[in-house]
């Protein structure tokens, strides 16, 4: 009873906190981050991304990272089940809770903190908006180099569950990546808390919103050929990849 007690009074106090740094939104980016000399893109925690030209844009070769908004504002860290599962504002976590999965495959964000006003994105980048996805598949379709389809092409040459279907990202790792895009099987979080499916799926937002509780997202799968497109709810929690202005 009183540790039920406590974590009410935790959660009444975390949403408190979520609420205020939401109505905290400023017009202004006096910020950090941004394009760097060589070729790669900083964020606000310093965190140094390589970069990839891809037909016309030019994206980041790896997940985000960052735990601070644009303008320097905390990005709450969720760890507990039943909290992430309530949250209406932006929260960000790593896979299982491990520190050393955020670092090597990203960090995992809600919707909220993909759309929040005090962007999560550098200087000069901005989320994968749904037609940035579709001018990447389509680019990447018409040019698969030795990948051979479309999953292969822009999936890592590493960290893949293996699949003995032909043309899947699974199916000799050697030939995947054709593009530099580099996509990893990060996994999600499910808007109930639970993790589910590293080495086995990527998940990424696009700011398309179906209603009020949906939103567009992508996704790669060891076992398939193609990048899938799907809805899925705003608390879950799936990989951020950022695009240049």
């Amino acid at each position: 009873m009183k540790k039920s007690f406590r974590i009410w009074i935790y959660s009444l106090v975390i949403i408190g906190v979520f609420l205020m740094q939401a109505s905290s939104c400023k017009k202004s980016d006096d910020n950090q981050g941004g394009e760097t000399s060589n070729g790669t893109v900083k964020d606000i925690d310093g965190n140094v991304y390589p970069t990839v030209t891809i037909g016309t844009q030019v994206w980041m070769a790896e997940n985000l990272k960052t735990t601070k908004y644009r303008d320097g504002s905390q990005i709450p860290n969720v760890t507990v089940n039943n909290l992430w599962d309530i949250l209406i504002t932006g929260a960000y976590c790593n896979y299982n809770n491990d520190a050393a999965l955020g670092t090597k495959y990203g960090k995992l964000y809600n919707w909220y903190a993909m759309h929040d006003c005090r962007n999560i994105a550098p200087v000069g980048w901005h989320v994968a908006s749904d037609a940035d996805w579709t001018t990447l598949e389509n680019y990447v379709s018409a040019n698969l180099g030795n990948s051979g389809s479309e999953a292969k092409a822009l999936a890592s040459k590493t960290d893949w569950a293996s699949s003995k279907g032909e043309g899947a990202i699974g199916n000799d790792l050697t030939k995947n990546n054709s593009s530099g895009f580099t996509a990893l099987p990060g996994g999600g979080r499910y808007y109930n808390g639970s993790f589910y499916y590293i080495s086995e799926f990527g998940y990424w937002w696009s700011s398309i919103e179906g209603d009020t509780d949906y939103v567009g997202h992508r996704a790669l799968v060891y076992n398939d050929f193609f990048m899938s497109s799907y809805y899925e709810d705003k608390s879950s929690g799936y990989s951020v990849r950022c695009v240049r202005d």
